[in-house]
């Protein structure tokens, strides 16, 4: 477990400086458009997975690829790490993410949300952000952007009880439009609230898609169930892989 605390170190000291890296190499995208910060975002996101692999070992596998829909989408994501947050945008032409105001406040990396045409609310203004927010996805992936939203609204813990908001459901009825569920096990891998990364194979799943026009209660339903069983079932696989490596499942995120 040395060997883990060492090469964890390592890679979140070289994750920093390579963010950093591409926010100096992006400062030309300022003045061009859109299409150009969405690429060095996915060269960020491409570069700290392969950095992830050579320094922690952990190897990333993608399963249901040819599920992916083209053209207006709203993927909805289990979300136990950090990682799904830039690992996902890369398969997408027009990705479109939901963020806490705040992060527009960050230096460079604020300024990339806004050209990047992310959508800020204000969490503290409650149901009144909601249907701003609900109404500015509809109008981004009518006009064709994939939105990629994480459903439990904040990481949760691997063995945490699912808690799905109902404003996943309004955003789906607002945007008409098919939706890509995704399975996941990188909490096992890059936990949140440490810089422990773990060696092993973290699995992405996209699921089957589901179509436009349930209702909001149907579309909760039916989203949760397959998002939740395809996790479970990764997330026992890769605890099993871990036991192999370590004789024991390394520390897990805790029960919230």
């Amino acid at each position: 477990m040395v060997s883990i605390f060492l090469r964890s170190l390592v890679y979140n000291v070289l994750f920093y400086m390579l963010l950093v890296f591409w926010l100096i190499v992006g400062i030309p995208t300022y003045l061009m458009p859109r299409w150009a910060i969405l690429n060095i975002a996915r060269y960020w996101a491409r570069s700290s997975i392969w950095l992830l692999r050579v320094i922690c070992n952990t190897r990333v596998e993608y399963r249901g690829l040819e599920k992916i829909p083209k053209g207006p989408l709203i993927v909805t994501s289990k979300h136990q790490s950090m990682w799904e947050t830039f690992a996902l945008l890369q398969f997408f032409e027009q990705p479109l993410y939901i963020h806490k105001r705040e992060l527009t406040w960050i230096p460079f990396f604020g300024w990339y949300l806004m050209k990047a045409d992310m959508i800020g609310i204000d969490r503290g203004a409650g149901g009144r952000a909601l249907l701003d927010m609900a109404r500015r996805a509809g109008e981004a992936v009518r006009r064709g952007r994939q939105l990629i939203i994480f459903p439990e609204g904040t990481r949760t813990a691997v063995d945490a009880k699912p808690h799905y908001k109902t404003g996943v459901a309004q955003v789906y009825v607002d945007c008409g439009v098919s939706c890509l569920p995704v399975a996941l096990n990188s909490g096992l891998f890059w936990p949140r609230r440490t810089f422990m990364r773990y060696p092993g194979t973290l699995v992405v799943e996209f699921l089957d898609p589901l179509p436009p026009g349930l209702t909001r209660r149907e579309f909760i339903e039916r989203v949760s169930t397959v998002i939740e069983a395809a996790t479970s079932r990764l997330v026992e696989a890769a605890r099993a892989e871990q036991a192999q490596l370590f004789g024991r499942v390394p520390n897990a995120p805790a029960r919230d």
